[in-house]
Order: structure tokens, then sequence, then C-alpha cells
């Protein structure tokens, strides 16, 4: 029996030969068949899984090195390419696609004796912030079925959550990797944009996408960063700034942080008081505790969604403007008369409600007499956002907030109203805007018995601070209870 706690105990297991990496598979494809109903997995890699398994055990055993995440079970989001095997975004559109090639965080992964053990559902292109818009299904919260495990990564949420894999990879492009980590109770880190290769993730909106990490505890999530992260000649944009060794350095810093938090987000009406008053409490602690924590005047909020929503819409309707039914996917069979009908036939019958919304939006936010009212207004927010955000780092080390304005909500009390649920992203997007890491941190559960935590942020590619601050919290609130 595999009793999965952290990586670092499970290699000391399987390095003492108390278990192996076939056992611990089969241990995983046990959970899997046993919570299909969760409809986190849209496909599973049995064979393959346990085969490399076989090979890890046979090398370990022969005395060879092992690598960082040496027999460490692990799910991608179905936007992350892997070589030879299917890749749609949860979308009809990508219809029988496989991947011709392999992310270079998947790269990273295998070089380091990962076992990749299937591909899980999202919301459609990573739109969405409920996992109800994949063209698959919804995925299920694991602590109660009635409510949605959040978005757009919410399978790779659940699979962590429900004990189907040890780690899994999602994708953040407004809050896809911390808001449903909050709603399922685990950790959730989106770092720096450009700290981690976007080459071979299926792009959402380029200037704002960052694969993120699910896990149950922050010394698994800053190994796995530690190993994805870096330089890479596919992508323009990532950093070539050295990967600090995160799982090591942990621990090395005993001082306390400079915290700030902008009181704003605490009295926002859309904030549900069981979660203000966790965090207003929780902040008091803090401060108990020796901690600096200070607000920050932030004037700023209500534009942030706006600003958020006119500048992904705008990159989405270009970035998926490729997927027409000529080259790849879905193609409408008949019933067109030329070929700009065929292309309306087949988007219009391939792309899901949510997805065709944002295009749509984009378009016109792009379009003439339009792009200066909202696309450059838009990106002017961003740049003050961005402004105000490095000031605020010149004082302090870490921003808090609440990372979703409620716990995980029922399926259904959204989707018919876009704008709220768009509302729902208003404290995640703001890390995006300016391209700050952030983490979402497990803390609290409500009367319901539904979870829901703290988000921090910290300074562009200052990932060890946030790590080593989610696991003071973390501490913290294990010491209170």
């Amino acid at each position: 029996m595999v009793s999965f706690t952290s990586i670092k105990d499970y290699q000391t297991c399987l390095l003492n030969g108390q278990t192996t990496s076939v056992e611990a598979v089969s241990h995983y494809l046990h959970q899997i068949e046993a919570n299909k109903h969760l409809n986190s997995f849209l496909e599973v890699y049995t064979d393959e899984a346990l085969q490399r398994a076989e090979q890890l055990d046979s090398s370990r055993k022969s005395g060879k090195p092992i690598g960082k995440l040496h027999g460490v079970i692990v799910a991608l989001k179905d936007v992350i390419c892997y070589k030879g095997h299917r890749v749609s975004a949860s979308s009809k559109i990508l219809e029988g696609f496989t991947s011709v090639y392999n992310a270079t965080v998947v790269e990273k992964l295998l070089a380091e004796d990962a076992i990749i053990i299937g591909r899980n559902n999202c919301d459609e292109f990573a739109m969405g912030s409920s996992n109800e818009n994949s063209a698959f299904g919804n995925v299920l919260n694991a602590r109660d079925n009635s409510r949605v495990p959040g978005g757009s990564s919410g399978g790779s949420a659940v699979a962590v959550q429900a004990g189907l894999c040890m780690i899994s990879l999602g994708s953040d492009t407004g809050g896809s990797v911390r808001q449903p980590a909050d709603f399922c109770g685990i950790v959730g880190l989106k770092p720096g944009y450009g700290r981690i290769s976007r080459y071979g993730l299926i792009a959402y909106a380029s200037s704002f996408d960052q694969i993120g990490i699910f896990g149950n505890n922050v010394e698994d999530i800053a190994l796995a960063l530690e190993v994805i992260a870096g330089a890479d000649d596919f992508d323009s944009t990532v950093s070539t700034t050295e990967v600090p060794a995160y799982s090591q350095f942990l621990n090395s810093n005993n001082g306390q942080y400079k915290i700030a938090y902008f009181k704003e987000t605490l009295e926002h009406p859309a904030l549900d008081p069981e979660i203000a008053t966790s965090i207003k409490a929780f902040i008091k602690r803090l401060i108990n505790a020796g901690y600096v924590v200070e607000p920050v005047k932030f004037d700023m909020l209500e534009y942030i969604v706006p600003a958020y929503y006119i500048l992904t819409t705008a990159e989405a309707s270009s970035n998926l403007s490729r997927y027409d039914g000529i080259k790849y996917g879905y193609a409408t069979k008949s019933d067109f008369a030329d070929l700009t009908e065929f292309y309306k036939k087949t988007r219009s019958r391939s792309f899901g409600k949510e997805v065709k919304r944002r295009i749509m939006l984009g378009t016109f936010v792009l379009s003439a007499g339009y792009y200066d009212a909202y696309f450059t207004k838009a990106q002017r927010v961003r740049k003050i956002l961005y402004d105000t955000t490095q000031s605020i780092f010149e004082n302090y080390d870490i921003i808090i907030s609440p990372t979703v304005p409620s716990p995980a909500f029922r399926f259904g009390e959204k989707s018919n109203d876009p704008i709220e649920m768009f509302l729902a992203d208003i404290y995640t997007v703001f890390a995006n805007l300016v391209g700050i890491p952030g983490i979402s941190i497990p803390l609290f559960s409500n009367k319901s018995g539904m979870p829901f935590g703290i988000q921090a942020m910290a300074a562009q590619e200052n990932e060890i601070a946030l790590l080593r601050i989610a696991k003071k919290l973390l501490h913290i609130k294990d010491v209170d209870n």
C-alpha cells in the first residue's frame, strides 16, 4: 500500500526498498478508476506509466543515479503537449489531434525521472473559472460533488485533491491554478511570467499565460519548480536568470517578512463575510507572531477585471484564429458552399459557448474605432498597475489578499451570468496583469466544510520568498490548530 505524504518521504521509501514505482503507479491507477465519477482525467496512460515505472525500478536497483523527481506520479492539464499523445484543450475543435513534440516542461519532467500518468480535464482553451466549459463534461469537487472545483485547471486540482497523482501541472492566465487550488484545499503556485517556458503550452493569452503547479505541500511544489523552471531556446519570453535550488532554500531564511495587504480587497462587497473575518483574524495572528503587516492604499481594484478581460480576449481572438479545421482537428464535412462558410460552420460547431463569447469580445475590442477606446486604455491601466506594484515591493516583501471572493459555489450557480463569473477572478488576475508570482495557501474551512485560504504574491523572480512565506503561514495555521 502506497501512502503518499511528500516526494521526499516517498523517495526515501523507494531507496529503502519499502515500495516501488510500479506499486505507486498501480495504486494511483486504482484510485483514478475508483474516482472516475470526478471526471478529472480525460485519458490515463496505464500501460505506458507501468512500463516507465518498471524501467525506473530497474535503473534504481542497478545503482544508477536517480533524478530529482524519480518515480513521482505527475498529471498534465490538457493544454500541455506530450509527444505522441492526444491534446485537445478540452475542445471539440482539436478532436483527434496528437502532439508531434514535447512541451519543454514535459522534457524536463521526463529528464528527472517523473512518470506522467495522464491528461486532465479543464475549461475549454483554459477559459473559465468553474470547469463547466469543457467539451467533455464537468469536473466534480471531491470535497462536495455538487460544487465546482474551480477553473480552468479544475481537473489538475482535483487530481491532487483526490489523491489521483502526487503533483500536477496546470496553466494560469488569470487565476486558473490559484483559484481551483483554493476551492480544493491544496497548494497552487503560479510562478512569475517567464519563469517557466511556455513552449508546448496551448496559448490562450500569450502575455498572461504561465504554467503552474499543484501539490499537497510547499516542499513538493518547490522541488517541481526547481525542475521545470529555467531558460529555453524555444521561448523568447522566458527568463534567463539562473534557477535557484528552491527546495534547498526553503528553510535558509529565518527573518520576518514585511507584508502588505490591500484594505480594499477585504472590504469589497463581493467578498464572503466568513473569508473576510478569517483573513482579518489571521492578519492579527501574524502581527502577534512578530510580522510587520500593514495596509497599503490600492484604489484600482475596480479596473483590474475589465482590463484583464479586454486584453486577454484580444489576445485569444488572435491566438485561436489558427483553429480553422483545415490543418488539423474537427472539420465540418458537408453543408457549405465556399471556404468562408466552411470556416464559419467548423468554428461555430466546435467551439463552446464561453470560447465564442471571448473570441467575439476580443475581436470587438481590436476592431477599428474601438481599439483605442478599449485595448489601448487597458494597456495603460496595466502599465499603471505594474508601476504601482514595483513601488509596493520597494517597501514590502509580500502582498497578501483573498484568493477568491467565495468558497466553491454550486454547479449552475453562476453559469448564466458571465459578469458574475468574471468577477470571481477579481483577486487573482492582478498577478497576471503585472507578471508577478502568486501562490494559494489552504488555511481555513467555512461552516459548510469547504476550504479556502490566502493568496500571497511576491516581486518578479522572487519565488523563493513566496515559497518561504507560504511555508511559514502554513506553520502558523498548524500551530494555531
